[in-house]
C-alpha cells in the first residue's frame, strides 16, 4: 500500500503555517508547527536553524504584502506609501509583531524595505544617524498602529475617573469602526510633515 504523501516543505509553507499557529494564539512551538504541516520535527530541521529562522520566515511574509514605491514619486509621498502599506499588512498579523521584537532583522524582503527608506531618507539628505532615527520613528509608529487594529472597539473604560475632557473625547470617538484608521491617518500626517520639515533639501 502506499504511503500517503505528506506536502512538499518550503519556506512559504512553513511561514504560511506558523502564522497560522500565532494569529491563533500569539505563540508557536517547532512540535505543534510539525504536526500542523504533517511532518516530523526533523523534518523542518532541513529547511530552518531554529525559531528564529521561522520567525523570519513569517517577518517575510508579512512585509512581501507590500509593493514598494516605484520611480517618479517624490520622498515624502513614498514613505507615507510604504507606512500605509506596511501598517495594513502587520494589522492582518498583530500578534507577530511582539515575537519580532526579540529578534533581529535578517529577511531579505525586509531589509530591501528598509534600504529603501534609507535611500529615500538619505536622498533627502538626512545625516546616516537621523536616517536610523527617522526609520525608528517610522517602525515604532506603524507597529503601535497595526497593534492598535486590533484592540477591542472601546479600548478605553475609565468609567467615572475620566475627566470632562477625556470623557467628551471618548463620547465623540470611541465605537466608530474608522477610529484607529483616522488616528493613523493623523499621526502619520504629522510624522511625515515633521519629517519633511527638517529635511535639509527641503
Amino acid at each position: 500500500m502506499a504511503r500517503p504523501l505528506s506536502p512538499k516543505l518550503s519556506p512559504d509553507l512553513i511561514a504560511n503555517a506558523a502564522l497560522d499557529l500565532v494569529d491563533l494564539r500569539g505563540e508557536f512551538t517547532i512540535p505543534e508547527l510539525a504536526k500542523k504541516l504533517n511532518v516530523s520535527p526533523s523534518s523542518l530541521y532541513n529547511h530552518v536553524a531554529g525559531k528564529d529562522d521561522i520567525i523570519e520566515l513569517m517577518r517575510g511574509a508579512a512585509v512581501a504584502a507590500i509593493t514598494l514605491p516605484g520611480p517618479g514619486l517624490d520622498w515624502v509621498a513614498a514613505v507615507r506609501d510604504i507606512a500605509v502599506k506596511y501598517r495594513n499588512s502587520y494589522a492582518r498579523h498583530p500578534r507577530l509583531i511582539p515575537l519580532l521584537t526579540a529578534y533581529a532583522v535578517r529577511d531579505e524582503t525586509t531589509i530591501r524595505m528598509y534600504n529603501v527608506l534609507a535611500e529615500l531618507f538619505t536622498g533627502a539628505g538626512f545625516s546616516p544617524r537621523r536616517v536610523l532615527e527617522a526609520i525608528t520613528v517610522l517602525d515604532s509608529y506603524v507597529l503601535g498602529s497595526a497593534l492598535d487594529v486590533a484592540a477591542p472597539q472601546n479600548v478605553w473604560d475609565p468609567g467615572e475617573l475620566a475627566a470632562d475632557a477625556l470623557r467628551d473625547a471618548l463620547a465623540d470617538s470611541l465605537g466608530r469602526p474608522e477610529r484607529a484608521d483616522d488616528a493613523f491617518s493623523f499621526g502619520l500626517d504629522l510624522i511625515v510633515n515633521g519629517l519633511a520639515a527638517h529635511a535639509p533639501t527641503a
